[in-house]
């Protein structure tokens, strides 16, 4: 269903209803960045379902210039984001009598940390394999410019050469997205933190691993100590499965999707 943004443009928004007059909870989706979003539409829909399914509604947005949403990638600014999610999760109070649940991926877990700060209200909230801080994701995606320079023999310097377009003001493109340098700056800027004033919310937090012996690394037990010591019962999952966010191929994490509603259910079975 398409939202309007009140800025004279859609959001493409998708609604999985529980068919419950008291839903479990009233659930918004936070899509990562890029191409990570494509490649995790299926986990993402699948989840949506299953969520509906055992008694949540749950809306899953396009934010501006992605998906089915108006406009280009380009023109999206961090704010811009951040307000998408917030007109999302005030449709949803409004829709839903549940409590209200950020659900992010990767980087959309920064960016429902960031949008919790001007809620007025404290939610619950459920990350997918969050990443601690932004600087690490637009490194990342980075590393697709060198890539595709390293191919054309002219990598040499290709990093600070972005750096400094995006400081001057400037758009860059890699791997076919336009990025503005708006949105390189808060999303750099961005870091897992806690929304203040937090006391009583809930946060589940689910790495995915492909290994028996599993270790937090260190940046992501630091953030899971700073949302406890906000007041935040966090609890963290271990789940057998692939980074399906960035797998060469489409694939599914079946085991994450059960693992998810079972953190979620688990207060409501106490």
């Amino acid at each position: 269903m398409p939202v309007d943004s009140g800025h004279g443009n859609q959001r493409f928004c998708m609604l999985h209803t529980s068919g419950r007059a008291q839903a479990l909870g009233a659930v918004v989706y936070v899509h990562p960045f890029a191409e990570e979003m494509n490649k995790a539409r299926r986990m993402a829909a699948m989840q949506a379902r299953a969520m509906a399914g055992a008694g949540y509604d749950v809306l899953q947005i396009d934010l501006l210039g992605c998906g089915d949403s108006s406009g280009d990638f380009g023109d999206a600014t961090w704010q811009h984001w951040k307000d998408d999610v917030l007109r999302a999760c005030a449709w949803m109070k409004e829709h839903s009598a549940g409590p209200l649940w950020l659900w992010g991926l990767r980087s959309g877990c920064l960016l429902a940390a960031e949008a919790a700060q001007h809620l007025g209200t404290g939610c619950n909230f459920l990350f997918w394999a969050p990443t601690p801080a932004g600087k690490t994701v637009w490194q990342q995606f980075m590393r697709l410019k060198i890539a595709g320079d390293l191919l054309a023999g002219s990598s040499k310097g290709v990093m600070d050469a972005l750096r400094r377009q995006t400081a001057g003001g400037q758009a860059v493109e890699i791997a076919g997205y336009v990025v503005h340098p708006a949105l390189v700056q808060g999303l750099e800027q961005a870091t897992l933190a806690p929304p203040a004033q937090l006391g009583g919310c809930r946060l589940e937090w689910l790495d995915m691993t492909t290994r028996t012996d599993t270790a937090t690394s260190p940046v992501a037990r630091l953030a899971q100590e700073q949302w406890t010591a906000a007041g935040v019962d966090v609890r963290h999952h271990w789940v057998q499965g692939p980074s399906f966010w960035q797998t060469t191929e489409i694939e599914d994490a079946p085991e994450l999707l059960a693992a998810t509603l079972a953190a979620m259910q688990s207060e409501v079975a106490a």
